[in-house]
């Protein structure tokens, strides 16, 4: 039988015993014994460091013994007086003193555990996902999971004391698809219908601000069926806010006060504010990605101007088609980026999308190029002067469509940087982007889809080609991006009834479709809706930059893996045959492809 804590109370936690000449109790996991014979050291842990406790000849001969049983992730409770040590062991926080204890209770043994509990652990992920009740003990992750919680705290903290009310939005909603699948939950009691988790609480949001609570805070759980990577999660966090007669600059003042705020008292960081900003054009240009990492360079140049007339025909067959040709430059990478690297990444672009990639690897006195016998005289120099190209440079060139081409070379800057180390560590360039197009063509379905949602406000100036031109149609709507990672999107919402009406139309919906989607929000519209807007930051992912985590799963106490599911538990599993003939459902299996 195990020992009780009766007459025992934690009056320190590991980490917190400093102090010598005091009296304490701690409780916590045995890390390691060392057992010496006249003497034993136990290490013991808890969330907040560890501490010594030791045991010699001048220890009760039962307790000695006791120790003397203990193995690691044994759960035990001590009390002891502490004393100075003898040898220092500076690389811990109760490093000068340890507990001389007189009284030890096993509160539970443990079995050896299938990996070893450190941080720097080479398991691999899958076992340490499988006992996440394990790998939780591991000082990195407890760490991590602690600072979490404090970012969370420091949100409600600072929108609470700027006037904003956490209100609770339904988990079990109508479903109306924002972009990716729903999660759904049959009904027992409306056999065939169907509740939907929510991908968020836009909808609802929206309705509290008809209702008249102008600045609404929450915490949100948000759940979306889709496929996953190491920055989504199927279930995952939000700092979801919306404002009522607010325009974007007011909303974006309230965001860059709440990332100051956080990194300032969570990591003692000033961020200095007003943030950049970048359109979303600008964006694309220059970076190939709508949430570019700025904290190098590396921008995309064009170079169409200076190939268009070039005898090269992967160039000029790519401009005269409406598309482009532009290029990279990764300064000083000649010697790391080879001829076999570089048909590395060749492979790589043509992985996403891309027909080939050209180079110009400049190592010698005169520059290699793939291209180089369709040069005329002076063109490939103009190439290099345009790109600013110098000896030890490398120049990768896409040309295709321009949407190939800015999706290529957007992604090819990210790998090479990596492969570079050359993007800096300890920095966070935080940036707008703004004016995102309202629109976006759907090649599948072949007809314009809302690139955000269809709540969002088109720009004054643009609500003219609604009709006519919807390429020309750009929304109010912002992205926060941190670091390469877009931390939220927002935008500010339509209001008016008839415009609404009309953007459904724009869209494609017809009166059923609108009426059986989202009929009771258009309905709320007509007994007058207050101007506002908003935005939903992604906790999981800021507390992921923050704690310099390379995945969500880093910051998430019980993560789903790839293919969602999560493989301590075996979630999802089978359920038996009676309840689901309650809620009338039948399972089909799938012919294995």
């Amino acid at each position: 039988m195990a020992d009780t804590m009766a007459g025992l109370h934690r009056t320190h936690y590991c980490g917190e015993v400093l102090n010598a000449g005091e009296k304490v109790t701690v409780g916590g996991y045995v890390d390691t014994v060392r057992n010496k014979g006249g003497i034993i050291f136990i290490v013991l842990r808890d969330r907040t460091g560890v501490v010594q406790l030791t045991f010699n000849e001048t220890t009760d001969k039962a307790v000695f013994e006791k120790a003397a049983l203990c193995h690691s992730e044994y759960v035990v409770m001590a009390k002891g007086e502490v004393r100075e040590r003898e040898s220092v062991n500076d690389k811990i926080a109760t490093g000068k003193v340890e507990i001389f204890v007189d009284d030890l209770r096993i509160l539970a043994k443990a079995q050896t555990p299938p990996f070893e509990i450190v941080d720097n652990t080479n398991t691999n992920e899958e076992l340490r996902l499988k006992y996440r009740y394990l790998d939780l003990r591991r000082k990195k992750l407890q760490d991590n999971i602690i600072k979490r919680s404090k970012i969370a705290k420091v949100a409600r903290d600072y929108f609470a004391e700027n006037g904003f009310i956490e209100i609770e939005t339904p988990m079990m909603i109508k479903s109306t698809p924002e972009g990716a699948r729903d999660y759904l939950v049959p009904s027992r009691v409306h056999p065939g219908k169907f509740y939907a988790l929510p991908q968020s609480p836009q909808i609802y949001k929206q309705l509290l601000m008809i209702a008249g609570f102008d600045r609404y805070i929450q915490l949100a759980r948000c759940f979306r069926d889709e496929d996953l990577r190491a920055d989504r999660q199927p279930e995952f966090t939000q700092i979801d806010l919306e404002m009522s007669f607010v325009d974007v600059e007011d909303i974006m003042k309230m965001a860059e006060g709440f990332v100051q705020r956080e990194f300032k008292e969570v990591m003692g960081i000033d961020i200095p504010v007003p943030l950049p900003r970048l359109k979303y054009t600008d964006a694309m240009n220059r970076y190939g990605s709508d949430k570019p990492d700025t904290r190098f360079g590396m921008e995309i140049v064009d170079i169409s101007d200076k190939v268009k007339s070039c005898g090269f025909g992967v160039f000029t067959s790519a401009i005269e088609a409406g598309g482009s040709a532009r290029a990279i430059t990764a300064k000083n990478a000649a010697s790391v980026l080879t001829r076999k690297e570089i048909d590395k990444l060749t492979e790589y672009v043509r992985g996403i999308g891309a027909k080939g990639l050209a180079y110009v690897r400049w190592v010698d006195d005169a520059p290699s190029c793939s291209f180089a016998k369709f040069m005329g005289e002076g063109e490939l120099e103009a190439i290099l002067e345009a790109v600013g190209a110098e000896k030890g440079d490398v120049v990768l060139i896409v040309a295709d469509k321009n949407s190939t081409v800015l999706s290529s070379l957007g992604a090819l800057r990210l790998k090479v940087a990596k492969q570079l180390d050359i993007i800096p560590e300890g920095k966070y360039n935080f940036l707008w982007i703004t004016e995102f197009p309202f629109f976006e063509w759907n090649e599948d379905t072949k007809h314009w889809d809302a690139m955000h949602h269809p709540f969002t406000m088109p720009m004054d100036e643009c609500l003219q080609y609604l009709d006519s031109a919807p390429e020309k149609v750009f929304a109010k709507a912002y992205d926060l991006v941190l670091n390469g990672t877009e931390l939220s999107s927002g935008s500010i919402r339509i209001t008016d009834y008839e415009l609404q009406q009309k953007m459904f139309e724009a869209l494609g919906l017809t009166d059923e479709e609108i009426q059986a989607k989202f009929g009771f929000l258009v309905d709320a519209y007509k007994y007058g809706a207050a101007p506002h807007g908003g935005m939903g930051i992604g906790l999981d992912r800021l507390a992921m930059i923050m704690c310099g985590a390379d995945s969500l799963r880093d910051v998430t106490a019980f993560p789903k893996v790839q293919n969602a599911s999560e493989l301590m538990s075996a979630c999802p599993a089978e359920v038996d045959s009676e309840s689901l003939d309650i809620l009338g459902i039948k399972v089909t299996k799938k012919e294995e492809e």
